[in-house]
């Protein structure tokens, strides 16, 4: 199933059930929040790259409206809801100023792999240690596991872009959990130069070796 819907690429990745607050400035998308507020209907963020077509991205509802100002600017929140592709781009949308889609929605598995999920907080556990991080790891066993962490893993965006277009929770869990596997050594690595070099101009106690 195919719906035409207003778009606001960012360059970012949107990830149902993701919270995402915004500050809309640009006129065209003062005009299509007003729009959207209006109607009370759902609008498009698609991933923008520059270079690069349209083509992925998530359906967001507008959740609130926390601030207006006297210039029409606004301050929301939005939540992701649905993955979609883009099938059609239309960059003016009936006179408006803001582009339009026609999207098909991707039909995301929610099934938790709770395994591989187990395996991958260990592994976020392990990075975090070593990057001197504190923050909160979602529970194994919740719905839509890979998108809850996949800003909390150093992805890059092509890879986020990726995640999002996997339809199965299992391969969305594998991925991640393979990009960790990746990332931790070269991690560890960076932190040992790091030390390495902290201790340049320092006194060293070294004991040299017996040579005879």
């Amino acid at each position: 199933m195919s719906q035409l819907i207003p778009m606001f690429p960012l360059e970012l990745v949107l990830f149902p059930e993701e919270d995402l607050s915004l500050h809309i400035f640009e006129p065209k998308y003062k005009e299509l929040i007003q729009d959207v507020r209006r109607q009370d209907t759902p609008f498009g963020i698609p991933v923008f790259q520059k270079g690069k077509k349209l083509q992925y991205g998530s359906v967001a509802e507008l959740s609130s409206i926390e601030s207006e100002y006297s210039d029409g600017r606004l301050d929301i929140k939005t939540k992701g809801l649905q993955a979609f592709k883009i099938k059609s781009y239309i960059k003016v949308a009936d006179e408006k100023l803001y582009g339009a889609a026609e999207v098909e929605y991707i039909d995301l598995d929610r099934t938790p792999d709770i395994t591989t999920n187990l395996k991958i907080i260990e592994l976020i556990h392990e990075l975090y240690v070593q990057m001197n991080i504190e923050k909160e790891i979602p529970d194994a066993g919740i719905d839509l596991f890979s998108f809850k962490i996949a800003h909390q893993v150093g992805l890059s965006i092509n890879q986020e872009l990726q995640v999002l277009t996997i339809a199965s929770e299992y391969d969305r869990a594998a991925f991640i959990h393979e990009h960790l596997l990746h990332l931790i050594p070269i991690v560890k690595e960076m932190e040992a130069l790091r030390k390495k070099v902290q201790m340049n101009g320092h006194f060293k106690n070294v004991i040299p070796p017996d040579i005879g």
